[in-house]
C-alpha cells in the first residue's frame, strides 16, 4: 500500500509539474515578444525552428508528430515554428486525398490554432490539404496557413503552381489532376521573424515569384515542401540558396522526409539559407527539428553592402505584381 501511495503521488505531482512547464512556455513567449517591441536597442533577431516530418495517411499519429515538434520547438525558446507541406497527411491515392481534406475550420486546423494559444508561438502550417467544396465533386488546394500566437489565421495562401511532372527513374505526380491552384501573390506578412511570405514546394522553381516577394517588402521566404528524393538530391539547397542570393532574403524550408507509403517518399533536409547564401542550420535524417535565429540586423548589412535591388535595370526588365 506504501508503494501504492508513493506511485499515486508522486504520478500527480508530475502532471502538475508539466502543466506549469507548459504554462511557462507561454508565459516566457509573450514576455519575449514584450521585450522585441518595446526595446529599440536590441538585435532585431529571433528564434525559429524548422521541422521535418514523415506522414502519413493516419492523420490522428500525423498531428499527434505535429503538436509533439511544436512544444519541444517552444521548450527551445522558438518564437515561431514551421512545419512542412502536407503536415496533415500524405494518403495513398486520389479518393484518399480527397476524403481525408477538411475546410479551414476543421478537427486538425483548430488543433494546431490550440496549439499556437496554448504555447504563445507563432505556427507556419505549410500545405494543409484544404477542402474548398462539399459537394459530390470534392476539390482541394495545398494550402499554407499561418497562425499567430494567439491561435488566429493570419493568412492563408493557395499553392500557385501544382507539380506534373514524370522524371524517369522517379514517380510520375500529376497534382493538377485534384489540386486546385491558387491565383494569387499575397503581401509579406509582419510576423516576430519579420516580413514573411508564403509560398510552397514547386513555388521554389519559379524565381519570378519570390523576386515580387522581395519587391513587396519580403525579408522572409517560405518554401514548406516534399520534394522527391530524385529531383530532392539533385537540385534541392541549390534552388533554397539561390533564391536566398538573388532575393537577399532569408529562406526558411521546412521538409518532409522518408516513405509515406509504398509509391511516395520524400527527400528531407530541412534547412535555413541566410541572405548571404549560407545555411545556417538544417535537420538531420529522420523526423526532428533545428533551431536557429533570425537576424534582421544582419540582413539589413547585407542589403547595404550589396544594394541589388537598387541596380536592377527596369529599363530593360521589369516584374510587377499582376
Amino acid at each position: 500500500m506504501r508503494i501504492f501511495y508513493r506511485y499515486y503521488f508522486g504520478v500527480s505531482h508530475f502532471y502538475k509539474l508539466h502543466r506549469q512547464y507548459l504554462k511557462n512556455i507561454r508565459i516566457a513567449r509573450l514576455l519575449a515578444m514584450m521585450m522585441s517591441t518595446t526595446s529599440d536597442n536590441k538585435s532585431k533577431s529571433t528564434r525559429i525552428a524548422i521541422c521535418q516530418m514523415s506522414v502519413s495517411n493516419d492523420k490522428t499519429s500525423n498531428l499527434k508528430c505535429g503538436v509533439n515538434l511544436i512544444e519541444e520547438a517552444a521548450s527551445l525558446g522558438a518564437s515561431m515554428v514551421f512545419l512542412p507541406e502536407a503536415a496533415d497527411y500524405i494518403a495513398t491515392n486520389k479518393q484518399e486525398k480527397r476524403e481525408l481534406s477538411e475546410p479551414l475550420d476543421g478537427p486538425t486546423i483548430t488543433a494546431y490554432r490550440e496549439t499556437a494559444r496554448r504555447l504563445g508561438v507563432w505556427l507556419s502550417l505549410g500545405g494543409l490539404h484544404e477542402r474548398i467544396s462539399n459537394d459530390s465533386d470534392i476539390k482541394v488546394a495545398c494550402t499554407h496557413i499561418l497562425l499567430d500566437n494567439n491561435g488566429e489565421i493570419k493568412a492563408t495562401y493557395r499553392k500557385s503552381h501544382l507539380y506534373d511532372v514524370d522524371i524517369p527513374g522517379g514517380p510520375c505526380l500529376k497534382e493538377s489532376a485534384d489540386t486546385v491552384k491558387g491565383d494569387a501573390i499575397l503581401d509579406p506578412i509582419e510576423t516576430p521573424c519579420g516580413k514573411l511570405a508564403l509560398s510552397i514546394c514547386y513555388d521554389l522553381r519559379f524565381p519570378e515569384m519570390s523576386l515580387i516577394q522581395r519587391s513587396l517588402g519580403a525579408q522572409v521566404l517560405t518554401y514548406p515542401s516534399a520534394f522527391t528524393v530524385k529531383t530532392g538530391s539533385a537540385h534541392w539547397e541549390t534552388l533554397l540558396r539561390a533564391r536566398a542570393i538573388e532575393t537577399q532574403c532569408y529562406v526558411i524550408a521546412a521538409a518532409q522526409t522518408g516513405a509515406h507509403n509504398p509509391s511516395r517518399s520524400s527527400y528531407g533536409d530541412a534547412l535555413v539559407v541566410d541572405p548571404w547564401g549560407t545555411v545556417i542550420c538544417r535537420c538531420s535524417d529522420g523526423v526532428g527539428l533545428s533551431v536557429c535565429r533570425i537576424d534582421l540586423d544582419f540582413l539589413d548589412r547585407v542589403r547595404r553592402n550589396m544594394p541589388v535591388m537598387e541596380h536592377r535595370r527596369n529599363d530593360l526588365y521589369r516584374l510587377d505584381k499582376v
